[in-house]
């Protein structure tokens, strides 16, 4: 479609596909990415450290992480995303860039609140503002999603979707590990360890609203992609028909009882790594490892792991398809958890969690850019931001939700078995790869 073209009847060599990432699309995606991937733990993991510093009670935080649903439930306003116009902003942006410069103006604003509301004088006003940096982060992904779909032809995906991942994970080490240090320099001295400092705190998000800016003059300095004519609405009833049934209809009647196969797929895909993660910090504390090697083995060393196995999971898709690496991806996901099952039994040991780490985030990356560029390809362009919206929430509600009884899991059986259960949880998703393969080579 725009800038990024290869020859699709012979394979690409390995140094071909690699150069592909040096692309005008590829590096938009970079930054695009380090823009979607930054809110992430700042409504998340980073604030539930904040108000546990607080003196925030473990109930009420866990309560608060379901700030988080935001993103399993983008697909009830991807519609207006895909297809309402934003006054004055769509006339000069078009419609992609209007509504991706609109939800980072969100994003900007809620950290900005979030900023300056101290949890210890009311927890009311950060929450609020929490949610907003949530709905707003929700939103730049729909649009985003849709404009990388928009952006390049089918083959070229799996490139854009690693280019995306790099971008989000090098996000996540400047909001988990970056603003840990920025808080830590901007203490007052003289105060005892781990008193609360709510200045601190507000430097920290303050600059990491500034790093929005990444996102906002990418979008600024973007070329829309191809304009896709949409069927017209006029009134509400015809709206929704076409902006909100059509979407998920044309889906269900393009696929058939496929369909349900397909849809079952998404939504256990990444389950087996959702399921585990949750417990994965408390796992590192009750485990003896200190912050600092927590966040320089997790935080920093396993997030370049797991761009590294996004990179190359954009290329295996390249040279062999989706559903190769996709298969690949489910089965390296599974049985990584088996490793953290063995490190509960081993114990405490820095070099031994750099190897277990290293295998998930690689197997992860290598999933992810694999199941984006699957999710990616079954999307109607006509529906993008809509259809992907939902693909993309139903594999996080259903793994989200089983997540929440992880803690009970542990209390019954421990940390190993819990691991253990985690990668048996990969195997039907094995099978579903492989009857969606089957499914797919056969043309039905």
């Amino acid at each position: 479609m725009n800038d990024t073209s290869t020859d699709q009847s012979m394979p690409l060599r390995w140094v071909d596909s690699l150069l592909i990432y040096l692309s005008p699309n590829s590096l938009r995606m970079l930054a695009l990415g380090f823009a979607a991937g930054l809110p992430l733990l700042l409504v998340l993991g980073t604030l539930s450290f904040r108000l546990r510093e607080a003196g925030i009670d473990r109930a009420t935080i866990g309560f608060l992480s379901w700030v988080g649903l935001a993103y399993g439930f983008k697909w009830a306003w991807a519609p207006l995303v895909d297809r309402m116009p934003i006054p004055f902003l769509t006339l000069l942006l078009g419609r992609r860039r209007s509504w991706l410069l609109l939800a980072q103006c969100c994003v900007i604003a809620g950290l900005l609140g979030m900023a300056v509301s101290n949890p210890q004088a009311s927890l009311t006003p950060l929450v609020g503002f929490a949610l907003l940096t949530a709905f707003g982060s929700a939103t730049q992904d729909i649009a985003l999603d849709a404009f990388r779909i928009e952006s390049a032809q089918a083959r070229l995906q799996a490139v854009l979707a690693a280019s995306y991942q790099t971008g989000y994970r090098l996000a996540m080490i400047w909001a988990g590990a970056g603003v840990f240090w920025i808080a830590a320099k901007a203490e007052t001295g003289g105060l005892p360890a781990g008193t609360y400092q709510d200045n601190a705190w507000a430097v920290a998000y303050v600059a990491m609203a500034v790093s929005m800016a990444v996102g906002i003059l990418t979008v600024l300095f973007s070329k829309e992609p191809a304009h896709v004519d949409l069927p017209p609405a006029r009134g509400l009833r015809q709206w929704l028909q076409v902006a909100v049934i059509a979407p998920f209809g044309e889906f269900i009647s393009r696929y058939r009882w496929h369909a349900v196969l397909l849809l079952a797929l998404i939504g256990s895909y990444r389950i087996s790594d959702i399921v585990m993660g949750i417990m994965a910090n408390p796992f590192y504390v009750d485990m003896g490892y200190t912050k600092e090697e927590v966040a320089t083995v997790t935080k920093l060393y396993g997030v370049v792991m797991t761009m590294v196995g996004a990179i190359a999971g954009g290329s295996m898709v390249l040279r062999w398809g989706v559903f190769k690496v996709l298969m690949l991806g489910a089965v390296l996901s599974a049985a990584t958890n088996l490793l953290f099952a063995w490190l509960a039994l081993h114990g405490h040991d820095v070099y031994a969690l750099i190897a277990v780490v290293s295998a998930d985030n690689l197997a992860g990356g290598i999933a992810s850019a694999a199941f984006i560029a699957y999710l990616s390809s079954l999307t109607n362009v006509q529906y993008s931001a809509t259809q992907y919206a939902l693909f993309s929430s139903l594999m996080l509600l259903g793994p989200k939700f089983l997540a929440g009884f992880s803690g009970l899991a542990v209390d019954a059986a421990g940390y190993a078995w819990f691991f253990t259960g985690t990668a048996c949880l990969g195997v039907p998703v094995v099978l579903l790869v492989w009857l969606a393969g089957r499914f797919h080579s056969s043309g039905d």
